[in-house]
């Protein structure tokens, strides 16, 4: 059974994700499910029978939705709304607050799913911008193209461009204003990220004019990471949902790390060359058995890429600094957790 699946292919019986639960379940006569499953056909999500919401957890975020009378929307639409369960699915993992927009106006999260204008009005019509304000996240449904999106990612230089991963970028500038701002974690922050108060729109001008920073291989996850304080722990916050989706998912077909590929990382990782080992080696340390773990599987899926003559599924590299930022996004995300009654392992 796979985590999108609306029917079990071998007693065809319709099946769906329950939240509350974290389970595919096969549906009894009284499932409820959501409104965008039963009407819509672009979830698979269900509602407890409880509940008098019409939507499941994920959808009832969206405050726009494309222009269903438009080819392709629904399609478009559909994809977002797979990335976005991806994104919810973690977040619940994380045990992380999840409020609509239109529950909570001052902290709530919603989505915003735009499209440009069409035809004869495109010319003068504004660009439709993928990014996050005051608790909305908005993408250009164009995103959901596979061609627009290649083409972004070629102009843009980037090595990598998904919609997962936009939504996990945009959600972590949520997360900033619900866990780092006006908390004491924001010194912290400042030690390891910089000072998030530098003008941002100077910063992403300048970088868009001179690109990343010459030494950003060695300090950032990613080229962008290096424009501003925001958008190097919004791309780290992003890197650190990918490796939780991924690991788990390996660990569900029971692909683990093993000792003959851990004692060939251990000597590499972090471009140590000589024996150095990662900063994460005491007894008991969660997240240095994860990093260990992630490595060893980065390392696995881009060599089985290249077996299939495909682009490494994962082109970042991860240096000390990375490392230790992706250390306090993991602490910050297991801190919340723990208030709020989770375990101490995230994943």
């Amino acid at each position: 059974m796979f985590f999108d699946n609306v029917r079990c292919l071998q007693c065809q019986r319709e099946v769906g994700y329950a939240p509350g639960q974290g389970a595919m379940l096969a549906l009894e006569p009284d499932a409820k499910k959501c409104k965008n499953y039963a009407s819509e056909n672009v979830c698979n999500w269900l509602v407890a029978p409880d509940d008098d919401q019409p939507f499941c957890v994920a959808c009832r975020l969206n405050e726009l939705i494309p222009n269903l009378s438009r080819p392709d929307n629904r399609l478009y639409w559909s994809r977002l709304e797979a990335a976005k369960r991806r994104l919810v699915y973690t977040l619940l993992n994380f045990r992380l607050p999840i409020r609509p927009k239109s529950v909570d106006p001052e902290a709530g999260l919603a989505f915003a799913f735009l499209a440009g204008p069409a035809g004869a009005d495109a010319a003068d019509a504004p660009v439709v911008l993928t990014g996050y304000s005051h608790g909305r996240i908005t993408i250009n449904i164009a995103e959901a193209d596979d061609i627009e999106r290649e083409q972004a990612r070629r102009q843009m230089h980037e090595q990598y461009r998904t919609l997962v991963g936009h939504l996990r970028h945009e959600s972590g500038h949520y997360y900033w204003d619900r866990l780092i701002a006006d908390t004491p974690r924001l010194a912290a922050f400042r030690d390891l990220f910089g000072d998030e108060r530098a003008d941002y729109a100077a910063a992403l001008s300048s970088y868009y004019a001179r690109g990343g920073a010459s030494d950003g291989a060695e300090r950032f996850i990613s080229p962008y990471a290096s424009s501003h304080p925001r958008e190097d722990w919004a791309e780290t916050w992003a890197h650190y949902f990918h490796m939780a989706d991924t690991l788990e998912t390996a660990r569900a077909f029971g692909v683990t790390d093993h000792p003959e590929a851990r004692a060939l990382v251990e000597g590499e990782l972090f471009g140590g060359g000589g024996g150095q080992s990662p900063p994460a080696d005491e007894p008991g340390d969660a997240f240095g058995a994860i990093l260990r773990e992630w490595v060893w599987l980065s390392l696995a899926i881009n060599a089985i890429n290249r077996s299939m003559g495909m682009r490494d599924a994962n082109p970042f590299v991860l240096s000390r600094d990375v490392a230790r930022k992706l250390r306090f996004v993991h602490d910050v995300i297991a801190s919340n957790a723990g208030a709020q009654g989770g375990q101490g392992a995230l994943f």
